[in-house]
């Protein structure tokens, strides 16, 4: 495996990105990995490099470059309030027109390295970044042929960019992926998502993990649920596969 760590160019600075693919055989084509919320860390760098052992080159951007910040590091439990409180505002910081921005820069990144495959891409992302995927789907709909979202977060909103719009105005297949109890992404919202997406014909799939939690695909989570997981990873192969082959 080949994998690098690059400094981006963006119209805001320079994005810290993580980026994996196999040895031999390529170009392969490119998947945009947005993080999650605790942001970048070798559990997410081990996810990328398990989607691209089998055929893809994963790019993996540092999404709270703006602030000056990599990695969060380990919850201290015994400062867990103030550490949470800091990825709140990180959080916070970020909007979609940016995260739209970034991933401009970032396909152009993709567009030169032979590594990668000139055509057709998948997006997906965990927690704040399903409505990331959703949206590059959306903005970048001649790119993005398939995208995922995992117990994203804010799937219904008033905003113009909301997800459920941004699933409406997709050409690509979609996956969202949704814990069964989430307070993060309640019942209501997943329902009124799922309504939505019914009604307006959209491609692809809503499907609910019963008994899991936000965050069952983590293996370093507390709500880790490995039968979970493992079908999440199935559900992505799949869909890149349909898509990305």
């Amino acid at each position: 495996m080949i994998e690098a760590t690059l400094e981006i160019p963006t119209p805001d600075g320079r994005c810290t990105t993580f980026i994996t693919h196999p040895e031999r055989d390529g170009p392969f084509p490119a998947i945009l990995f947005y993080m999650d919320a605790p942001g970048i860390r070798e559990e997410l760098r081990d996810m990328a490099r398990r989607l691209a052992t089998t055929g893809y080159y994963v790019v993996l951007p540092n999404l709270y470059y703006r602030s000056g910040v990599l990695e969060l590091g380990p919850r201290d439990p015994t400062t867990g309030g103030a550490w949470m409180k800091r990825m709140f505002d990180l959080m916070n910081s970020l909007t979609i027109p940016m995260i739209m921005s970034d991933t401009r820069a970032l396909l152009a990144h993709i567009d030169a390295d032979p590594a990668a495959r000139p055509g057709p891409l998948g997006a997906f992302g965990y927690c704040m970044s399903g409505q990331y995927a959703l949206n590059a789907a959306a903005v970048f709909s001649d790119r993005v042929a398939a995208a995922a979202s995992l117990y994203g977060v804010s799937l219904v909103t008033d905003a113009p960019d909301s997800p459920h719009l941004a699933a409406r105005a997709a050409k690509a297949e979609l996956y969202v992926a949704c814990a069964e109890t989430d307070s993060y992404a309640p019942m209501s919202m997943v329902e009124a998502f799922a309504a939505d997406f019914k009604a307006h014909g959209v491609r692809g799939e809503v499907e609910i993990y019963p008994g899991t939690h936000h965050g069952f695909a983590f293996p370093e989570r507390a709500q880790y649920d490995k039968a979970a997981a493992e079908r999440h990873w199935e559900r992505l192969h799949a869909l890149f596969g349909r898509n990305l082959a």
